[in-house]
């Protein structure tokens, strides 16, 4: 029987995978036998298992020229993830224009433009798959997060809408939504040594309910949906969410 999570012979591209997610996401990739190319702005100079492609993925030149590139060297594309994300915090009322435009610029504009410039790739396979990582904070509003929600948000649609129009050639666009997650980003957050165990908790005054599983996620944890749903196990799901966040947003 095969086993429907073997990626060999597979290409597979993930952005934001210098770093948290979207490294956990790369590396589960290559260890399932793909060829896999990771984009980030910077990485740190470690070992990767992995090809790494320096990219600003709101930058449309960078990235047309990089996509062309990239296929033209290995015309195949099978896998598609859209890793990279940034935050901004703070209230409504003192988010700047330009924070809530990069947040805009990064977490929608960037897969908005990684995806467009890939379109003909998986048009001409007739195959592939498209996985977009949002949040849960897609779902339900939060204090001092507007430009993060927002652009989340909007994320979601365009991954949906994607796969509307991808549907006709046999690509599958679907989004994992992540809650609190174990990393850089997440640790941000965190300025006790209690905050981990707080946030779990939750903070009702915020209108933040806790986690009903008790756990903060791991990278795994989302790294192994993004892989069901690039793998022949969710071959009949397209433009659905799936929210990764140990019951946080309950049935948001």
């Amino acid at each position: 029987m095969m086993n429907p999570l073997d990626f060999s012979n597979k290409t597979v591209w993930v952005t934001g995978a210098g770093r948290g997610i979207g490294l956990e996401v790369a590396n589960q990739f290559a260890e399932q036998g793909a060829k896999v190319i990771g984009f980030d702005l910077a990485f740190d100079g470690g070992h990767y298992g992995f090809d790494c492609i320096v990219l600003d993925i709101s930058d449309d030149r960078a990235v047309k020229q990089v996509v062309e590139r990239v296929i033209t060297k290995d015309p195949v594309l099978d896998v598609l993830v859209n890793g990279a994300g940034i935050l901004r915090l703070g209230s409504l009322e003192t988010t700047t224009l330009e924070d809530f435009q990069h947040c805009f610029n990064v977490n929608a504009g960037g897969p908005f433009l990684m995806i467009k410039h890939t379109m003909a790739t998986f048009k001409r396979q007739r195959q592939g798959a498209i996985v977009t990582i949002s949040s849960n904070a897609a779902k339900v509003p939060r204090q001092n997060m507007a430009a993060y929600c927002a652009s989340k948000a909007a994320l979601s649609a365009l991954s949906h809408t994607a796969g509307l129009e991808l549907a006709p050639y046999g690509v599958r666009c679907n989004v994992v939504c992540p809650g609190s997650t174990d990393t850089p980003m997440q640790r941000m957050l965190w300025s006790t040594d209690d905050a981990e165990a707080n946030t779990i908790k939750g903070f009702p005054e915020q209108y933040k309910l806790g986690i009903p599983l008790g756990k903060i996620a791991q990278p795994s944890d989302i790294a192994q949906t993004v892989l069901f749903f690039a793998s022949s196990m969710s071959n009949h799901i397209t433009m659905q969410d799936v929210v990764a966040d140990g019951g946080a947003t309950l049935n948001a």
